[in-house]
Protein backbone atom coordinates (compact mmCIF):
# COMPACT_ATOMS: atom_id res chain seq x y z
CA UNK A 1 0.00 0.00 0.00
CA UNK A 2 1.16 3.55 -1.14
CA UNK A 3 -0.24 6.98 0.69
CA UNK A 4 0.11 9.67 -1.91
CA UNK A 5 -1.01 13.44 -1.50
CA UNK A 6 -2.70 15.00 -4.10
CA UNK A 7 -0.98 18.03 -4.16
CA UNK A 8 0.27 17.35 -7.55
CA UNK A 9 -2.57 15.28 -9.19
CA UNK A 10 -3.02 16.73 -12.62
CA UNK A 11 -6.36 19.25 -12.69
CA UNK A 12 -7.22 18.71 -16.08
CA UNK A 13 -9.45 15.87 -15.53
CA UNK A 14 -11.99 15.47 -18.67
CA UNK A 15 -12.67 12.51 -20.75
CA UNK A 16 -11.66 11.67 -23.39
CA UNK A 17 -14.73 12.16 -25.99
CA UNK A 18 -17.46 14.57 -25.11
CA UNK A 19 -18.16 13.86 -21.27
CA UNK A 20 -21.17 16.26 -21.53
CA UNK A 21 -22.90 14.07 -24.17
CA UNK A 22 -25.39 11.02 -22.51
CA UNK A 23 -27.45 8.91 -24.70
CA UNK A 24 -30.45 8.02 -23.43
CA UNK A 25 -32.77 4.38 -25.28
CA UNK A 26 -36.02 2.89 -24.31
CA UNK A 27 -36.00 -0.76 -25.02
CA UNK A 28 -38.33 -4.01 -23.30
CA UNK A 29 -38.77 -3.34 -19.59
CA UNK A 30 -37.50 -6.98 -18.95
CA UNK A 31 -34.83 -9.44 -19.66
CA UNK A 32 -36.48 -11.81 -22.19
CA UNK A 33 -34.46 -11.14 -25.14
CA UNK A 34 -31.19 -11.11 -24.53
CA UNK A 35 -30.26 -9.96 -27.80
CA UNK A 36 -32.71 -7.53 -28.13
CA UNK A 37 -30.76 -6.37 -24.50
CA UNK A 38 -27.66 -6.54 -26.33
CA UNK A 39 -28.91 -4.25 -29.13
CA UNK A 40 -30.13 -1.95 -26.90
CA UNK A 41 -26.89 -1.49 -25.12
CA UNK A 42 -25.15 -1.12 -28.57
CA UNK A 43 -27.43 1.29 -29.48
CA UNK A 44 -26.36 3.80 -26.87
CA UNK A 45 -23.00 2.88 -27.19
CA UNK A 46 -23.28 3.98 -30.74
CA UNK A 47 -25.14 7.30 -30.10
CA UNK A 48 -21.52 8.27 -28.01
CA UNK A 49 -19.89 8.74 -31.19
CA UNK A 50 -16.46 7.21 -28.89
CA UNK A 51 -13.23 7.89 -30.77
CA UNK A 52 -12.09 5.00 -32.58
CA UNK A 53 -8.83 4.30 -29.96
CA UNK A 54 -11.31 4.55 -27.30
CA UNK A 55 -11.13 1.04 -26.52
CA UNK A 56 -7.27 -0.58 -27.80
CA UNK A 57 -6.27 -3.54 -28.52
CA UNK A 58 -4.30 -5.19 -25.24
CA UNK A 59 -5.84 -2.96 -23.09
CA UNK A 60 -6.83 -3.57 -19.57
CA UNK A 61 -10.55 -3.22 -19.35
CA UNK A 62 -12.29 -2.95 -15.84
CA UNK A 63 -16.37 -3.67 -15.83
CA UNK A 64 -17.52 -2.72 -12.55
CA UNK A 65 -21.47 -3.83 -12.22
CA UNK A 66 -23.23 -3.55 -8.88
CA UNK A 67 -23.36 -6.84 -7.28
CA UNK A 68 -24.31 -5.04 -3.90
CA UNK A 69 -26.61 -8.23 -2.69
CA UNK A 70 -27.63 -11.71 -3.97
CA UNK A 71 -31.44 -10.74 -3.40
CA UNK A 72 -33.60 -8.74 -2.26
CA UNK A 73 -32.93 -8.16 1.43
CA UNK A 74 -36.52 -8.92 2.42
CA UNK A 75 -36.80 -11.99 0.21
CA UNK A 76 -33.77 -14.59 0.65
CA UNK A 77 -33.38 -16.74 -2.03
CA UNK A 78 -32.74 -17.13 -6.04
CA UNK A 79 -35.24 -15.28 -8.61
CA UNK A 80 -35.29 -12.18 -6.05
CA UNK A 81 -32.31 -9.80 -7.80
CA UNK A 82 -33.31 -8.57 -11.20
CA UNK A 83 -33.90 -5.37 -9.76
CA UNK A 84 -31.22 -5.04 -7.37
CA UNK A 85 -27.89 -5.88 -9.45
CA UNK A 86 -26.84 -4.77 -12.83
CA UNK A 87 -28.04 -7.95 -15.36
CA UNK A 88 -26.00 -10.17 -16.73
CA UNK A 89 -27.18 -9.50 -20.42
CA UNK A 90 -26.20 -6.10 -19.51
CA UNK A 91 -22.72 -7.03 -18.42
CA UNK A 92 -22.39 -9.52 -21.57
CA UNK A 93 -23.58 -6.90 -24.07
CA UNK A 94 -20.62 -4.65 -22.86
CA UNK A 95 -17.91 -7.63 -22.36
CA UNK A 96 -18.44 -8.30 -26.01
CA UNK A 97 -18.75 -4.72 -27.42
CA UNK A 98 -15.41 -4.41 -25.44
CA UNK A 99 -13.70 -7.52 -26.76
CA UNK A 100 -14.09 -6.94 -30.74
CA UNK A 101 -12.84 -3.56 -30.36
CA UNK A 102 -9.62 -5.84 -28.27
CA UNK A 103 -8.82 -7.46 -31.65
CA UNK A 104 -7.91 -10.88 -29.46
CA UNK A 105 -5.45 -8.93 -27.22
CA UNK A 106 -6.34 -7.62 -23.49
CA UNK A 107 -8.13 -8.68 -20.47
CA UNK A 108 -11.82 -7.52 -19.67
CA UNK A 109 -11.78 -7.84 -15.92
CA UNK A 110 -15.13 -8.01 -14.37
CA UNK A 111 -15.40 -7.47 -10.78
CA UNK A 112 -17.04 -5.52 -8.07
CA UNK A 113 -16.84 -5.79 -3.91
CA UNK A 114 -20.45 -6.40 -3.07
CA UNK A 115 -21.57 -5.71 0.68
CA UNK A 116 -19.82 -7.51 2.93
CA UNK A 117 -22.37 -9.61 4.44
CA UNK A 118 -23.47 -10.88 1.02
CA UNK A 119 -22.72 -14.37 -0.88
CA UNK A 120 -20.66 -14.22 -3.73
CA UNK A 121 -20.73 -17.68 -4.61
CA UNK A 122 -24.91 -17.00 -4.65
CA UNK A 123 -24.52 -14.00 -6.75
CA UNK A 124 -22.68 -16.23 -9.14
CA UNK A 125 -25.41 -18.71 -8.77
CA UNK A 126 -28.24 -16.64 -9.38
CA UNK A 127 -26.78 -14.50 -11.93
CA UNK A 128 -25.47 -17.36 -14.03
CA UNK A 129 -22.16 -15.33 -14.40
CA UNK A 130 -19.73 -18.10 -14.70
CA UNK A 131 -21.84 -19.67 -17.66
CA UNK A 132 -21.69 -15.75 -19.01
CA UNK A 133 -17.69 -15.52 -18.84
CA UNK A 134 -17.69 -19.10 -20.59
CA UNK A 135 -20.02 -17.57 -23.60
CA UNK A 136 -17.57 -14.34 -23.95
CA UNK A 137 -14.43 -16.50 -23.20
CA UNK A 138 -15.58 -19.26 -26.45
CA UNK A 139 -16.69 -16.22 -28.91
CA UNK A 140 -13.28 -14.17 -28.04
CA UNK A 141 -10.96 -16.50 -27.22
CA UNK A 142 -7.70 -14.29 -27.86
CA UNK A 143 -8.85 -12.27 -24.80
CA UNK A 144 -8.79 -13.09 -21.20
CA UNK A 145 -11.92 -13.08 -19.29
CA UNK A 146 -12.19 -13.06 -15.27
CA UNK A 147 -14.45 -12.82 -12.63
CA UNK A 148 -12.88 -11.18 -9.15
CA UNK A 149 -14.51 -10.83 -5.62
CA UNK A 150 -12.39 -7.70 -4.53
CA UNK A 151 -13.46 -7.74 -0.63
CA UNK A 152 -10.78 -9.24 1.59
CA UNK A 153 -13.30 -10.84 3.74
CA UNK A 154 -16.45 -11.80 3.92
CA UNK A 155 -19.40 -11.57 6.69
CA UNK A 156 -22.16 -13.64 7.98
CA UNK A 157 -24.87 -11.84 9.27
CA UNK A 158 -28.21 -12.96 11.37
CA UNK A 159 -30.91 -10.54 10.95
CA UNK A 160 -28.58 -8.30 10.19
CA UNK A 161 -25.53 -8.81 13.23
CA UNK A 162 -22.06 -9.89 11.99
CA UNK A 163 -21.49 -13.03 13.83
CA UNK A 164 -18.51 -14.09 11.91
CA UNK A 165 -15.80 -13.32 9.48
CA UNK A 166 -14.20 -15.23 6.90
CA UNK A 167 -11.14 -14.26 4.91
CA UNK A 168 -10.80 -14.20 1.88
CA UNK A 169 -7.87 -13.67 -0.90
CA UNK A 170 -9.20 -10.50 -2.31
CA UNK A 171 -8.28 -8.10 -4.84
CA UNK A 172 -5.34 -10.21 -6.44
CA UNK A 173 -3.30 -6.90 -7.46
CA UNK A 174 -3.84 -5.61 -4.04
CA UNK A 175 -4.65 -2.31 -2.59
CA UNK A 176 -3.56 1.33 -2.48
CA UNK A 177 -3.72 3.78 -0.22
CA UNK A 178 -5.29 7.20 -1.24
CA UNK A 179 -4.68 10.43 1.08
CA UNK A 180 -6.79 13.08 -0.51
CA UNK A 181 -6.16 15.10 2.85
CA UNK A 182 -6.74 18.67 2.06
CA UNK A 183 -9.03 17.53 -1.48
CA UNK A 184 -11.30 15.79 0.65
CA UNK A 185 -14.54 16.56 0.57
CA UNK A 186 -14.53 16.35 4.96
CA UNK A 187 -12.72 19.11 5.06
CA UNK A 188 -14.21 21.27 7.80
CA UNK A 189 -17.37 19.10 8.02
CA UNK A 190 -18.55 19.38 11.77
CA UNK A 191 -19.45 15.43 11.98
CA UNK A 192 -15.41 14.11 12.30
CA UNK A 193 -14.88 12.28 15.57
CA UNK A 194 -18.69 11.06 14.96
CA UNK A 195 -18.74 9.47 11.40
CA UNK A 196 -20.27 5.85 11.27
CA UNK A 197 -18.82 3.58 8.44
CA UNK A 198 -19.32 0.30 7.70
CA UNK A 199 -19.19 -1.66 10.92
CA UNK A 200 -19.29 -0.89 14.91
CA UNK A 201 -15.34 0.13 14.75
CA UNK A 202 -16.25 3.76 14.64
CA UNK A 203 -12.68 4.50 15.85
CA UNK A 204 -11.31 2.42 12.78
CA UNK A 205 -12.89 5.02 10.30
CA UNK A 206 -12.51 8.35 12.37
CA UNK A 207 -8.95 7.29 12.62
CA UNK A 208 -9.11 7.67 8.61
CA UNK A 209 -10.99 10.96 8.62
CA UNK A 210 -9.72 13.63 11.31
CA UNK A 211 -8.63 16.96 10.55
CA UNK A 212 -7.02 17.41 6.71
CA UNK A 213 -5.82 13.77 6.81
CA UNK A 214 -8.93 11.59 4.55
CA UNK A 215 -7.75 8.31 3.72
CA UNK A 216 -9.28 5.55 1.53
CA UNK A 217 -8.01 2.11 0.35
CA UNK A 218 -8.66 1.24 -3.08
CA UNK A 219 -8.47 -2.16 -4.29
CA UNK A 220 -5.59 -1.87 -7.13
CA UNK A 221 -7.47 -3.68 -10.13
CA UNK A 222 -10.22 -0.93 -10.68
CA UNK A 223 -7.64 1.98 -10.66
CA UNK A 224 -5.31 0.55 -12.72
CA UNK A 225 -7.20 -0.15 -15.24
CA UNK A 226 -6.32 1.26 -18.97
CA UNK A 227 -10.05 1.77 -19.49
CA UNK A 228 -12.67 1.57 -16.52
CA UNK A 229 -16.47 0.92 -17.45
CA UNK A 230 -18.99 1.83 -14.69
CA UNK A 231 -22.35 -0.46 -15.15
CA UNK A 232 -24.32 0.70 -12.03
CA UNK A 233 -27.93 -0.53 -11.98
CA UNK A 234 -30.71 2.60 -11.86
CA UNK A 235 -32.12 2.88 -8.02
CA UNK A 236 -32.92 5.15 -5.45
CA UNK A 237 -31.13 4.84 -2.55
CA UNK A 238 -31.67 5.61 1.44
CA UNK A 239 -28.30 7.80 2.03
CA UNK A 240 -27.79 9.90 -1.00
CA UNK A 241 -31.46 9.88 -3.17
CA UNK A 242 -30.41 7.60 -5.77
CA UNK A 243 -27.56 5.12 -6.94
CA UNK A 244 -26.26 4.71 -10.19
CA UNK A 245 -22.75 5.75 -11.70
CA UNK A 246 -20.97 7.91 -8.88
CA UNK A 247 -22.28 5.40 -6.13
CA UNK A 248 -21.43 2.32 -7.44
CA UNK A 249 -17.61 3.13 -6.71
CA UNK A 250 -18.18 2.20 -3.25
CA UNK A 251 -17.35 -1.23 -4.75
CA UNK A 252 -14.29 -0.56 -5.45
CA UNK A 253 -12.65 -0.51 -1.91
CA UNK A 254 -10.90 -2.76 -0.09
CA UNK A 255 -11.93 -1.66 3.65
CA UNK A 256 -15.55 -0.34 3.52
CA UNK A 257 -15.08 0.95 6.66
CA UNK A 258 -12.95 3.83 6.00
CA UNK A 259 -16.16 5.24 4.21
CA UNK A 260 -18.05 7.10 6.09
CA UNK A 261 -21.90 6.62 5.49
CA UNK A 262 -23.66 8.91 8.08
CA UNK A 263 -22.58 11.32 11.52
CA UNK A 264 -23.89 10.04 14.55
CA UNK A 265 -26.38 11.98 16.28
CA UNK A 266 -29.46 13.99 15.33
CA UNK A 267 -28.87 17.53 13.77
CA UNK A 268 -29.43 19.40 17.51
CA UNK A 269 -26.39 17.14 18.21
CA UNK A 270 -24.81 18.13 14.88
CA UNK A 271 -25.68 14.95 13.22
CA UNK A 272 -27.65 13.27 10.61
CA UNK A 273 -28.25 9.84 12.06
CA UNK A 274 -31.96 10.60 12.63
CA UNK A 275 -34.11 13.31 11.21
CA UNK A 276 -35.36 14.90 14.39
CA UNK A 277 -34.26 15.07 18.43
CA UNK A 278 -37.12 12.78 19.93
CA UNK A 279 -37.15 10.86 22.76
CA UNK A 280 -37.45 7.45 21.20
CA UNK A 281 -34.20 9.13 18.91
CA UNK A 282 -32.21 9.82 21.94
CA UNK A 283 -32.96 6.65 23.48
CA UNK A 284 -31.57 4.17 20.23
CA UNK A 285 -29.13 6.87 20.08
CA UNK A 286 -27.61 6.54 23.21
CA UNK A 287 -28.33 2.70 24.37
CA UNK A 288 -27.26 1.12 20.47
CA UNK A 289 -24.44 3.53 21.32
CA UNK A 290 -23.14 1.53 24.44
CA UNK A 291 -23.88 -1.76 22.77
CA UNK A 292 -21.90 -1.29 19.23
CA UNK A 293 -18.91 0.21 21.97
CA UNK A 294 -19.35 -3.62 23.91
CA UNK A 295 -19.51 -5.54 20.59
CA UNK A 296 -16.27 -3.79 19.13
CA UNK A 297 -13.80 -5.47 20.81
CA UNK A 298 -15.80 -8.73 21.68
CA UNK A 299 -16.80 -10.39 17.75
CA UNK A 300 -17.69 -13.33 19.53
CA UNK A 301 -20.25 -11.95 21.48
CA UNK A 302 -22.32 -10.35 18.20
CA UNK A 303 -24.33 -13.23 18.26
CA UNK A 304 -26.12 -12.69 21.57
CA UNK A 305 -26.90 -9.05 20.25
CA UNK A 306 -29.61 -10.39 17.82
CA UNK A 307 -32.79 -10.96 20.35
CA UNK A 308 -31.53 -7.60 21.56
CA UNK A 309 -31.61 -6.20 18.22
CA UNK A 310 -34.88 -7.95 17.86
CA UNK A 311 -36.43 -5.99 20.92
CA UNK A 312 -34.97 -2.88 19.72
CA UNK A 313 -37.56 -3.16 16.70
CA UNK A 314 -40.16 -3.73 18.80
CA UNK A 315 -39.60 -0.80 20.59
CA UNK A 316 -37.70 1.93 18.12
CA UNK A 317 -39.55 0.49 14.70
CA UNK A 318 -38.52 -1.47 11.97
CA UNK A 319 -35.71 0.25 9.57
CA UNK A 320 -38.05 -0.56 6.14
CA UNK A 321 -40.24 2.09 8.13
CA UNK A 322 -38.51 4.27 10.38
CA UNK A 323 -35.83 6.89 9.85
CA UNK A 324 -32.23 6.04 11.24
CA UNK A 325 -28.38 5.19 10.25
CA UNK A 326 -28.55 8.95 8.44
CA UNK A 327 -31.57 6.74 5.67
CA UNK A 328 -33.12 10.18 4.96
CA UNK A 329 -32.69 13.36 2.87
CA UNK A 330 -30.81 15.24 5.59
CA UNK A 331 -27.61 12.84 5.28
CA UNK A 332 -24.38 15.45 4.98
CA UNK A 333 -22.48 12.70 4.97
CA UNK A 334 -22.16 10.07 2.20
CA UNK A 335 -22.09 12.10 -0.76
CA UNK A 336 -18.69 13.82 0.63
CA UNK A 337 -17.26 9.94 0.60
CA UNK A 338 -18.85 9.10 -2.81
CA UNK A 339 -17.46 12.53 -4.35
CA UNK A 340 -14.47 11.62 -2.57
CA UNK A 341 -13.81 8.31 -3.99
CA UNK A 342 -14.78 9.17 -7.36
CA UNK A 343 -11.47 11.92 -7.28
CA UNK A 344 -9.47 8.82 -6.10
CA UNK A 345 -10.45 7.06 -9.26
CA UNK A 346 -10.30 10.04 -11.39
CA UNK A 347 -6.94 11.70 -9.86
CA UNK A 348 -5.10 8.66 -9.20
CA UNK A 349 -3.48 4.95 -10.92
CA UNK A 350 -3.13 1.70 -9.93
CA UNK A 351 -0.02 2.93 -7.84
CA UNK A 352 -1.65 5.77 -6.01
CA UNK A 353 0.33 7.99 -8.47
CA UNK A 354 -1.16 11.33 -9.77
CA UNK A 355 -2.51 10.41 -13.24
CA UNK A 356 -0.59 11.20 -15.95
CA UNK A 357 -3.10 11.19 -18.74
CA UNK A 358 -6.96 11.67 -18.60
CA UNK A 359 -8.61 8.16 -17.49
CA UNK A 360 -10.86 6.71 -19.99
CA UNK A 361 -14.27 5.82 -18.37
CA UNK A 362 -17.36 4.82 -19.56
CA UNK A 363 -20.47 4.26 -17.71
CA UNK A 364 -23.80 2.08 -18.91
CA UNK A 365 -26.85 2.10 -16.95
CA UNK A 366 -29.05 -0.49 -16.27
CA UNK A 367 -32.37 0.56 -15.90
CA UNK A 368 -34.28 -2.06 -18.03
CA UNK A 369 -35.63 -2.90 -14.63
CA UNK A 370 -34.77 -0.29 -11.98
CA UNK A 371 -35.63 0.02 -8.18
CA UNK A 372 -37.46 2.30 -6.51
CA UNK A 373 -38.63 2.93 -2.86
CA UNK A 374 -36.64 1.31 -0.23
CA UNK A 375 -33.37 1.43 -2.14
CA UNK A 376 -30.48 0.13 -2.73
CA UNK A 377 -31.27 -3.00 -0.60
CA UNK A 378 -34.90 -3.88 -0.81
CA UNK A 379 -36.97 -1.48 -3.14
CA UNK A 380 -39.70 -2.81 -5.36
CA UNK A 381 -39.25 -3.62 -9.02
CA UNK A 382 -39.54 -0.10 -11.62
CA UNK A 383 -39.46 -2.13 -14.95
CA UNK A 384 -38.39 0.84 -17.14
CA UNK A 385 -36.71 -0.51 -20.23
CA UNK A 386 -33.48 1.87 -20.19
CA UNK A 387 -30.15 2.08 -21.42
CA UNK A 388 -28.28 5.20 -20.23
CA UNK A 389 -24.34 5.83 -21.40
CA UNK A 390 -22.03 8.39 -20.87
CA UNK A 391 -18.68 9.07 -20.32
CA UNK A 392 -18.52 11.05 -17.34
CA UNK A 393 -20.79 10.06 -13.43
CA UNK A 394 -22.09 13.45 -12.88
CA UNK A 395 -23.78 13.97 -16.26
CA UNK A 396 -25.18 10.46 -16.11
CA UNK A 397 -26.44 10.48 -12.99
CA UNK A 398 -28.25 13.91 -14.16
CA UNK A 399 -29.80 12.55 -16.26
CA UNK A 400 -30.70 9.52 -14.79
CA UNK A 401 -32.44 11.47 -12.17
CA UNK A 402 -34.12 13.53 -14.49
CA UNK A 403 -35.64 10.43 -16.30
CA UNK A 404 -36.60 9.21 -12.71
CA UNK A 405 -38.43 12.21 -12.25
CA UNK A 406 -36.36 13.87 -9.68
CA UNK A 407 -34.95 17.24 -9.32
CA UNK A 408 -30.92 16.95 -9.74
CA UNK A 409 -30.18 20.47 -8.08
CA UNK A 410 -32.47 19.11 -5.21
CA UNK A 411 -29.71 16.20 -4.31
CA UNK A 412 -26.74 17.27 -2.32
CA UNK A 413 -24.98 14.58 -4.24
CA UNK A 414 -25.29 16.43 -7.77
CA UNK A 415 -25.44 19.53 -6.92
CA UNK A 416 -22.07 19.34 -5.21
CA UNK A 417 -20.25 17.31 -7.98
CA UNK A 418 -20.36 20.85 -9.83
CA UNK A 419 -19.06 22.88 -7.33
CA UNK A 420 -16.09 20.53 -5.53
CA UNK A 421 -12.94 23.25 -4.39
CA UNK A 422 -9.76 20.58 -4.99
CA UNK A 423 -9.77 18.04 -7.61
CA UNK A 424 -12.59 18.89 -9.38
CA UNK A 425 -13.23 15.90 -11.91
CA UNK A 426 -16.56 17.44 -14.02
CA UNK A 427 -14.60 19.86 -16.23
CA UNK A 428 -18.55 21.26 -17.30
CA UNK A 429 -21.46 23.10 -16.25
CA UNK A 430 -24.82 21.43 -15.99
CA UNK A 431 -26.44 23.42 -18.51
CA UNK A 432 -23.84 21.75 -20.99
CA UNK A 433 -25.13 18.61 -20.60
CA UNK A 434 -27.16 17.46 -23.62
CA UNK A 435 -29.32 14.08 -24.05
CA UNK A 436 -29.47 12.04 -27.07
CA UNK A 437 -32.17 9.31 -27.74
CA UNK A 438 -34.73 8.15 -30.26
CA UNK A 439 -37.36 9.78 -28.54
CA UNK A 440 -37.74 13.04 -29.32
CA UNK A 441 -38.61 14.27 -26.12
CA UNK A 442 -35.74 13.22 -24.18
CA UNK A 443 -33.58 15.24 -26.33
CA UNK A 444 -31.60 18.43 -25.30
CA UNK A 445 -30.77 19.85 -22.21
CA UNK A 446 -31.61 18.72 -18.74
CA UNK A 447 -34.55 21.07 -17.90
CA UNK A 448 -35.72 20.16 -21.89
CA UNK A 449 -36.82 16.89 -20.94
CA UNK A 450 -40.13 16.64 -21.73
CA UNK A 451 -41.04 12.80 -20.15
CA UNK A 452 -40.20 11.21 -17.39
CA UNK A 453 -40.97 8.44 -15.25
CA UNK A 454 -42.32 8.57 -11.35
CA UNK A 455 -40.33 7.12 -9.08
CA UNK A 456 -41.03 6.91 -5.82
CA UNK A 457 -38.33 8.03 -3.11
CA UNK A 458 -36.66 5.82 -0.54
CA UNK A 459 -39.48 6.86 2.29
CA UNK A 460 -36.86 9.00 3.78
CA UNK A 461 -36.91 11.10 0.98
CA UNK A 462 -40.35 11.59 -0.23
CA UNK A 463 -41.61 14.98 -0.98
CA UNK A 464 -37.55 16.25 -0.58
CA UNK A 465 -36.45 15.50 -4.00
CA UNK A 466 -39.11 14.66 -6.72
CA UNK A 467 -39.96 17.54 -9.51
CA UNK A 468 -42.26 20.12 -8.70
CA UNK A 469 -44.07 19.38 -11.65
CA UNK A 470 -44.17 15.93 -10.88
CA UNK A 471 -47.85 15.88 -10.03
CA UNK A 472 -50.10 12.67 -10.01
CA UNK A 473 -52.45 14.54 -12.18
CA UNK A 474 -50.97 14.95 -15.01
CA UNK A 475 -51.25 12.33 -17.98
CA UNK A 476 -48.65 9.03 -18.77
CA UNK A 477 -47.63 7.75 -21.65
CA UNK A 478 -46.68 4.29 -21.87
CA UNK A 479 -43.29 2.57 -22.99
CA UNK A 480 -44.38 1.62 -26.41
CA UNK A 481 -41.74 -1.18 -26.76
CA UNK A 482 -43.75 -2.65 -23.33
CA UNK A 483 -47.20 -2.24 -24.20
CA UNK A 484 -49.41 -5.62 -23.13
CA UNK A 485 -46.74 -6.71 -20.59
CA UNK A 486 -47.35 -7.00 -17.00
CA UNK A 487 -46.04 -4.09 -14.89
CA UNK A 488 -45.30 -2.21 -18.14
CA UNK A 489 -43.76 1.23 -17.42
CA UNK A 490 -45.26 4.85 -17.48
CA UNK A 491 -43.70 7.68 -18.08
CA UNK A 492 -44.79 11.38 -17.32
CA UNK A 493 -45.44 14.02 -20.04
CA UNK A 494 -44.46 17.44 -18.53
CA UNK A 495 -43.54 20.64 -20.48
CA UNK A 496 -40.71 21.99 -22.34
CA UNK A 497 -39.07 24.87 -19.69
CA UNK A 498 -38.12 28.44 -21.15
Amino acid sequence: MKAVNPVDAPRELANPGDATRVVAELGSADYADPAGVGALVRRALEGLRLSDDFVRPGDRVVLKPNWVKEHDERYPGPNRWEHLVTHPAVIEAVASWVARQLAGRGRVLICDAPQTDSSFARIREYCGLDAMVARCQRAFPGVEFALLDLRPEEWHAVDGVTVRRVALPGDPRGSTRVALNDASEFVGFGGLGRLYGASYDMEETNARHTGNRHEYLLCRTPMEADLFINLPKLKTHKKVGLTCALKNLVGINANKNWLPHHTEGTPEQGGDQFPAGTVKARLEHSWMGRIKRFLRHRPGLSRWFVPLKQLGRLVFGDTQQVVRSGNWHGNDTCWRMVLDLNKCLFSFDGEGRPRLQPLRYLAVVDGIVAGEGNGPMAPDAKPCGVILAGTHPAAVDCVAATLMGFDWKRLRLLRAAFAMRELNFTPFTPDSIRVDSSRPEWRGRLDEIQSWFRFRPHFGWVGAIERKDNSKDKPEIRNPKSEGKPNAPKLETGKRNS
